[in-house]
């Protein structure tokens, strides 16, 4: 895909609801957990059925009972679908005026093959009033938080059976999160790398930081920012970043609880969305898109001595939505215009742009587990699915190409002193 041209349009889905937040399933992990799940339930009515058998068996001549051999395992209805396939869920809605547009989580499935979203959500929850603003997966794929206007609620995933195949499916779940109800809207979620700890800011500048899943508090900070707008962790989980809706940023050690560096923005940078990422040479960068008055810029900052490194200006436009990819090769920045550019994390040069991907402002973006793939979703009710394609080299680099004139530079001089032996 070239720089501006427009996607295809399967890939592009409209779905009723404007959405506010997206992220990719765990499928590989969530289909282990369904498996062991459906085994637990297998080895449940075997044991019943055993039970069964052995008090009803036939008696042998002696009046001795005799014990059948076990049956073979019924055969298993056709599997779920691969763990190699890809689903995003998204969540979003009207809110709790009378607009008619219903709040929901929606699964969609993504085929690669075709680059084609479904057209129809494979799964869809209703939630009735109640808007899901922000939303956290779990990244082992025991579910996702979702932050309604007042409180967090979870949900689980689900398997259902529907013409001999089974389906994802989306429920809400019986663990009620008691330490986030009536705590008005959160901003922001955020679950470690691990999942052994979730972090939640809020409207009114409250962090939280919670074990997960006994939601034992660690951090409970009434006044951590005027208001929390992003939070993110480490890979290792030892830092957590927040950012507020103005001011610097911080950086909290998360075993101790304790704010070990300030990050200060720029007198025109409004710090909008942070993460961490592992740069080529294995170092840990942390990335903020920064909105100016110029449009959006990348500040990267070193996670040692939490100094800042430089600053690039990348978009005219404000940045409305950011995300960095697994493997850290890759930032996405989605725009107030309705864009979607993608930018190489390394140079901070630009290496694709998806110019209107939305018709409203982009407020969601995610890469891929394989980092393969952004799904980006948006206030005009669209999910859209960006295939990432390496960026081809259409010559010598600059490097080369210097690095021959100077050897040819060399080379003249060192024949002119007659130091390098005329060959012809």
């Amino acid at each position: 895909m070239a720089n501006g041209q427009s996607p295809d349009s399967s890939a592009l889905q409209k779905y009723g609801i404007p959405f506010y937040s997206a992220a990719w399933v765990p499928y590989k992990e969530l289909k282990s957990k369904l498996q062991s799940d459906d085994q637990a339930r297998s080895d449940d009515k075997r044991e019943d059925s055993n039970k069964e058998s052995a008090t009803s068996a036939p008696a042998d001549k002696d009046g001795d009972s005799v014990d059948k051999e076990p049956s073979a395992a019924e055969p298993q209805k056709a599997d779920g679908p691969a763990a190699s396939e890809y689903y995003v869920v998204l969540a979003g809605g009207g809110g709790e005026g009378r607009s008619g547009i219903a709040n929901a989580i929606v699964v969609a499935h993504f085929d690669f093959a075709s680059s084609t979203l479904s057209p129809q959500p494979v799964a869809k929850l209703v939630l009735g009033s109640e808007l899901p603003y922000r939303m956290a997966v779990h990244p082992k794929g025991d579910g996702l938080i979702c932050a309604m206007q007042n409180s967090c609620r979870f949900f689980e995933w689900d398997e259902i059976e529907e013409s001999e195949t089974r389906k994802l499916d989306v429920k809400v779940s019986d663990k009620t999160l008691d330490l986030l109800q009536d705590v008005g809207q959160q901003l922001a979620l955020a679950y470690d790398t691990d999942s052994s700890t979730l972090a939640v800011g809020g409207e009114e500048g409250n962090l939280r930081i919670f074990k997960w899943p006994s939601m034992e508090v660690i951090l409970n900070e009434d006044q951590a920012h005027s208001s929390v707008k992003d939070l993110c962790f480490s890979p290792d989980g030892k830092f957590l970043v927040s950012l507020g809706s103005r001011g610097p940023g911080r950086v909290w050690d998360v075993p101790s609880a304790k704010v070990v560096a300030s990050l200060p923005n720029g007198s025109d940078e409004v710090f909008f969305s942070c993460r961490f990422a592992q740069s080529r040479d294995n170092s840990l960068i942390l990335y903020i898109a920064a909105i100016t008055g110029k449009g959006g810029s990348i500040v990267t900052w070193n996670t040692s001595s939490w100094k800042r490194l430089r600053s690039k200006h990348v978009v005219r436009d404000s940045i409305s939505s950011f995300n960095v990819s697994p493997d850290g090769r890759l930032l996405a920045i989605g725009t107030t215009q309705g864009d979607v550019v993608v930018v190489d994390s390394s140079k901070l040069g630009v290496q694709m742009v998806v110019r209107k991907a939305h018709l409203g402002f982009v407020t969601a973006l995610a890469f891929s587990h394989d980092s393969r793939a952004l799904v980006s979703a948006s206030m005009d009710s669209s999910a859209r699915v960006t295939l990432i394609k390496e960026k081809k080299n259409g010559g010598l680099s600059w490097w080369i190409i210097i690095l021959i004139i100077l050897l040819a530079i060399l080379a003249y001089f060192l024949k002119e002193e007659g130091l390098l032996p005329d060959f012809d």
